[in-house]
């Protein structure tokens, strides 16, 4: 591993290069906060997947597609007189000190449990009106959804047991197949996102990530059914004329291969 002078030398480096090509590229100059956000969330995804995957490799590439863009927002702050990478990066360690009162004042704390509500509690002391106010509303839902429960739960508003948010799964469910049955759309949806709502929270009782749980079952069900395409050409079949039984044995093949 590098020293702490490597790594610092590392991050002048590439403030050094990210000032060059602010000056130099056609394509590093004219671009914004605003060109560069949708850029970011991209970036961030692919990490995201990095992760999933387990490739150490490539999130340590994407961390550095990520830090560039850190970079970029900071130097484009500077040129502003807004901010810089100082501000960014002493902003950050100030915000931390002062959430971690068991560690830089005299607050103990017997678990992790302990943290988060004092990391909440703190927050409402900062100038917050509501814990929520921390979850950002471009957020995709299911993200979202966990985020909220995980933040209410800070504050003490939460079930005490795994089973008792079970039961409300079963509960939503029922309440779905009453309007299912009554053929209502608009209550069907409004359900529907009541069981995915008390599903989210049942995975955070379990100690599971929805968002990572349903991205895993994702990439799993392609390269299952990516198997059952590739042998099927393999076999001369088109897919729209096999029948959901023979595609059933190579989807077999596919999960015994795991």
């Amino acid at each position: 591993m590098n020293s702490r002078k490597e790594q610092l030398e590392a991050i002048d480096r590439l403030l050094t290069i990210m000032d060059e090509l602010r000056e130099q590229c056609p394509w590093d100059k004219k671009q914004t906060m605003q060109s560069l956000r949708h850029l970011t969330i991209e970036e961030t995804y692919e990490l995201g997947d990095a992760i999933l995957d387990n490739d150490l490799n490539e999130v340590k590439m994407e961390l550095g597609d990520v830090l560039l863009h850190i970079i970029f927002y900071a130097k484009i702050g500077s040129e502003t007189n807004d901010f810089d990478i100082a501000d960014v990066a002493n902003a950050i360690c100030d915000k931390l000190v002062n959430r971690h009162p068991h560690i830089y004042g005299d607050v103990k704390v017997i678990d992790a449990e302990d943290v988060k509500r004092n990391w909440e509690q703190i927050k409402l002391k900062e100038g917050k009106k509501s814990v929520l106010e921390g979850v950002p509303k471009s957020l995709p839902a299911l993200v979202k959804a966990n985020r909220i429960q995980d933040k209410v739960s800070g504050v003490g508003f939460d079930w005490d047991e795994p089973q008792q948010v079970f039961e409300k799964v079963e509960e939503e469910l029922g309440e779905l197949q009453i309007e299912v049955a009554a053929g209502n759309k608009e209550k069907i949806e409004a359900e529907f996102g009541d069981v995915l709502f008390s599903m989210i929270n049942y995975a955070r009782f379990l100690g599971v990530n929805p968002e990572n749980a349903l991205e895993r079952t994702n990439k799993k069900f392609i390269k299952r059914f990516q198997y059952l395409e590739t042998k099927a050409k393999e076999n001369g079949k088109e897919m729209n004329d096999m029948s959901l039984e023979e595609m059933d044995v190579y989807w077999n093949e596919a999960k015994a291969k795991e």
